[in-house]
């Protein structure tokens, strides 16, 4: 894994996970001394069984989830380690949920605007946003093929129009980094390939790094740079989608897990 083609050079590395470890309140282990760089210009995909701790380690990078030893560095900041660079960090970080977060009473366009939320003042309201703020979004949902449904509320779109909602307002952070939670484990195979080969089409024309947390083998493969199998809060694997093999499969899933196999199932 070392060699990896998916590992570059130290310059290209924007977030760094050092030894990372997570216990939960209850006990659980969410984590185990986990460590891993994500590099510019990478769409890294996060695989693994269900309480691997896929979403645990894809929210410890923005510090959504506090790490109880380890750390987590930024190209710039530094060790996160104070809420100043933890909220500058978050500022520049788009992140995307499995049930959008969204406001469903809203309108869309209200909805993306709430993207830009942290580059002002707290008073600040989505009515007190500048005509150029309300030109981006458009631009952004144009971006995911919905400004025809800029004035819709957000509860009448379907799921998958939600989520496209969910991308557009994390483009419209202007982030260095994109961090997507399981973000098509409700949608159909079809709404699901759709959101998430737009996702890699605009992280990929503006240079975004993303790590996206999936449980689709098949999917991952199409649209990853880099892999990582994470299994019992342990890293298991990282490299490229070719360096994934059935008996790496078999070792993070506990089975042979091939693209028919989860076609069918």
């Amino acid at each position: 894994m070392l060699n990896s083609k998916a590992i570059k050079n130290d310059q290209d590395v924007l977030v760094e996970a050092q030894e990372i470890s997570v216990i939960y309140p209850n006990g659980a282990i969410g984590l185990r001394q986990a460590s891993i760089q994500i590099f510019n210009h990478q769409l890294t995909v996060l695989l693994g069984p269900s309480g691997a701790g896929k979403s645990t380690l894809l929210r410890a990078l923005n510090l959504l989830v506090k790490p109880s030893a380890g750390k987590v560095k930024v190209k710039g900041m530094g060790t996160l380690t104070n809420v100043k660079n933890i909220r500058s960090h978050r500022r520049q970080t788009g992140m995307i949920f499995q049930q959008h977060q969204l406001i469903g009473r809203l309108t869309v366009l209200e909805n993306v605007l709430m993207g830009r939320f942290g580059h002002y003042p707290i008073w600040r309201s989505i009515f007190a946003l500048s005509k150029l703020e309300r030109s981006w979004a458009l631009e952004c949902l144009d971006r995911v093929s919905l400004q025809h449904k800029a004035l819709s509320r957000c509860d009448a779109l379907s799921g998958g129009q939600q989520q496209r909602v969910g991308i557009a307002r994390a483009i419209a952070q202007r982030p260095s980094l994109i961090l997507a939670d399981e973000p098509v484990a409700s949608l159909d195979p079809a709404a699901s390939l759709k959101i998430l080969s737009m996702l890699r089409s605009i992280c990929k024309q503006d240079n975004i790094p993303a790590v996206i947390s999936l449980h689709q083998l098949e999917y991952a493969r199409q649209i990853a740079d880099r892999i990582i199998g994470l299994k019992n809060g342990e890293i298991l694997f990282d490299g490229t989608p070719e360096e994934l093999t059935d008996n790496v499969v078999y070792q993070i899933y506990g089975e042979i897990k091939s693209i028919d196999h989860q076609a069918a199932s």
